[in-house]
C-alpha cells in the first residue's frame, strides 16, 4: 500500500505518519514533506527519485507527472489501465494526502497552488481506489478504518466530497482575488466553510449550521467565545447579526434589543447601564426573549439587571466576574464574549436566497451623520439634531416599511416590516402610547419618503416636530407643507435605506 503525502500544514501529520508506517504503507513525499518526515524518523520515497526528475522552476514543478498523476489516476478495475501501469513500471497510489498553500491568509500569485489541488482532485474522482484527504481532522478516524481492514465506500465517498469542495472554494477565493476591483464579475462563486452545527433552523424541524465566507477578515462569530448556556440556534445567530451591525453605529455606550430581526430597542447613554433601561423601556414586551448586544463591557449592577430579564442571547466585549456570575445563574441563557476589533471588509457584499439563485448587492454599511442633509422646513436644534441623526441610523436597520420614532437618544416607537407606510407610523406612535412614552417633542426617522402627507400627519399630532426622511416624492410639497402647517422640522436625506 502506497500513500503520496504533499502538505502545508503539517497539523497532526507526525502521529497520521507514523500509523501507516506501522501498518506497512511506504510514504512518498516531495520538498518540504519529505524532510519533515524524515526528520522525526520515517522512511520516504522523494517524489524527485520516482519520477527521475528534478523540482523545477523553484518548486512550482514537482508532482505533475505521468508516474503521479498515472499512479493516482488508474482504476483498479479496468485492466488497460493496470496494463498501462505495469507497461511503465508505475505503482499506483492507494491514498493521497494533500492540503493547499494558505493562498487567503496572504494572497500572492506564488501562493496559488497548482500541483495540489491537480492531486487532490485526482484522488477524489478516483475514490474508489484511492482516499482523498485533505483535512487533518480526518486523519484519525482513516487509521482507525484502516487498522480496522479498510477504509469503507462511505467514508471513501464523504473524503471525496470534502476535497472537491475544498478545491472549489480555493479556486473561488482566487478568482475573487484577481477579480479585484470588480464588483459584480460575470461568474461568482461564494466560499463557504462550516464554523458549527446550530442547535436548529428557524423552526426545530429544520435542520442548520453556520458558514463563514472564507477569506474576509472577520465574520459573525470570528473571535467571539460562548461562556454560557445553550447551543446557538439559527434565529439567535440572524438576529444577532442584525443587532450587531447596528451596535456598530455608535461611539457612546449603546445597547440594542433585537427581537425576529428588528430592533425593539436600542438607546445610548452615559453609562452602559443607562443606554439598557432607556433601551429596555421602549418596548418591554417586545425585549422579552430577545437578543442583547452592548458596545462596552458589563459591569456587576448591569449583570444584576439583565439576570432578571429572560435574554436569549447577550453579546458583549467583556463582563466583569460579578456581573458574569449573576448571569449564569440563568442556565439557558446564551451568554457570548466578543474579542473582535477588527473592521469588516470594505467591499463586503450582501446576499439573499431567491428561488433558484442569490439577489448580490454591495452592503448597506456606511455609518451616517448629517453632513449633505438639507432642512426643508423648520428650525432645527442640536438636540434635535442628535435625536434625528440617531433615529436616521436606527431606522436603517429596520424591515421595510420602517418608521422609528426616538427622543434623548433612545428609540420610544418602532413600526416594522409594514406594506403601508402610514400604518408603520401609526404602529410606532401607538406603540409609544402603549409603553408611557410622551411622542411629544420627539423625532421620526422613515427609511425611504413619503408618498403623502397622511404618514407625516399622524406623527405631528401625536407631537412629533422634527421627521427625517430621504425625500424624492412628487408630493414632497405637499409634506413639506404639512410639516411647515404644524410648525415642526423636516430633513432631507438625499438617500433611502429600504431593508428586505
Amino acid at each position: 500500500m502506497r500513500a503520496l503525502i504533499s502538505v502545508y500544514d503539517k497539523t497532526g501529520l507526525d502521529d497520521f505518519a507514523r500509523g501507516l508506517a506501522e501498518l506497512g504503507w511506504e510514504l512518498v513525499s516531495s520538498g518540504g514533506t519529505a524532510a519533515h518526515l524524515e526528520g522525526i524518523g520515517l522512511e520516504v520515497t522523494r517524489v524527485e527519485d520516482l519520477t527521475q526528475s528534478p523540482e523545477m522552476l523553484g518548486g512550482r514543478v514537482k508532482t505533475l507527472h505521468p508516474r503521479i498523476h498515472a499512479g493516482i489516476l488508474a482504476r483498479r478495475d479496468e485492466a488497460g489501465d493496470m496494463d498501462t501501469l505495469a507497461e511503465h513500471a508505475i505503482e499506483p497510489f492507494d491514498l493521497v494526502c494533500v492540503n493547499l498553500y494558505p493562498f487567503e491568509s496572504d494572497p500572492s500569485i506564488e501562493l496559488i497552488d497548482v500541483g495540489g489541488p491537480s492531486m487532490l482532485r485526482g484522488a477524489a474522482k478516483n475514490h474508489a481506489s484511492v482516499a482523498a484527504l485533505c483535512d487533518p481532522e480526518d486523519y484519525e478516524p482513516v487509521l482507525a478504518e484502516l487498522r480496522d481492514g479498510g477504509i469503507s465506500a462511505e467514508t471513501r465517498s464523504r473524503l471525496a466530497a470534502k476535497a472537491f469542495a475544498t478545491t472549489a472554494a480555493y479556486d473561488a477565493a482566487i478568482a475573487t482575488w484577481l477579480s479585484g476591483s470588480e464588483a459584480f464579475p460575470d461568474r461568482l462563486v461564494v466560499p463557504l466553510e462550516k464554523e458549527q452545527e446550530l442547535a436548529y433552523g428557524e423552526n426545530p424541524h429544520q435542520r442548520a449550521a453556520y458558514y463563514a465566507e472564507r477569506g474576509v477578515r472577520r465574520h459573525l462569530l470570528s473571535r467571539v467565545e460562548q461562556l454560557h448556556g445553550k447551543e446557538l440556534s439559527f434565529n439567535n445567530l440572524n438576529d444577532l447579526s442584525g443587532a450587531r451591525a447596528l451596535a456598530r453605529e455608535f461611539d457612546r455606550p449603546a445597547c440594542v434589543i433585537v427581537k425576529h430581526a428588528n430592533p425593539c430597542g436600542v438607546a445610548v447613554g452615559a453609562t452602559l447601564e443607562e443606554a439598557y433601561d432607556k433601551a429596555l423601556a421602549s418596548d418591554p414586551v417586545s425585549a422579552y426573549g430577545g437578543v442583547v448586544v452592548f458596545n462596552r463591557d458589563v459591569y456587576s449592577t448591569l449583570g444584576e439587571k439583565l439576570a432578571e430579564q429572560f435574554v436569549e442571547v447577550l453579546f458583549a466585549p467583556g463582563y466583569s466576574d460579578e456581573a458574569l456570575a449573576a448571569l449564569q445563574q440563568k442556565k439557558n441563557t446564551r451568554i457570548l464574549l466578543d474579542s473582535e476589533r477588527r473592521l469588516g471588509e470594505p467591499r463586503e457584499r450582501h446576499y439573499k436566497r431567491v428561488l433558484g439563485g442569490m439577489l448580490v448587492q454591495d452592503a448597506d454599511a456606511e455609518i451616517e451623520d448629517r453632513a449633505g442633509w438639507t432642512v426643508a422646513t423648520g428650525n432645527v436644534g442640536e438636540a434635535q439634531w442628535d435625536d434625528l441623526v440617531f433615529a436616521w441610523r436606527v431606522c436603517k436597520h429596520v424591515s421595510s416599511n420602517a418608521i422609528v420614532l426616538a427622543k434623548d437618544l433612545a428609540t420610544i416607537g418602532i413600526g416594522a416590516g409594514q406594506m403601508s407606510r402610514v400604518d408603520a407610523v401609526r404602529i410606532a406612535v401607538e406603540k409609544a402610547a402603549e409603553f408611557g412614552h410622551d411622542p411629544s417633542g420627539s423625532s421620526l426617522a422613515s427609511d425611504a419618503f413619503f408618498p403623502f402627507a397622511d404618514g407625516p400627519q399622524v406623527a405631528l399630532d401625536a407631537g412629533v416636530t422634527a421627521i427625517v426622511q430621504p425625500g424624492g416624492s412628487r408630493r414632497d410639497d405637499e409634506v413639506v407643507a404639512a410639516v411647515s402647517a404644524a410648525g415642526a422640522a423636516m430633513v432631507f436625506t438625499g438617500r433611502r435605506h429600504f431593508r428586505h
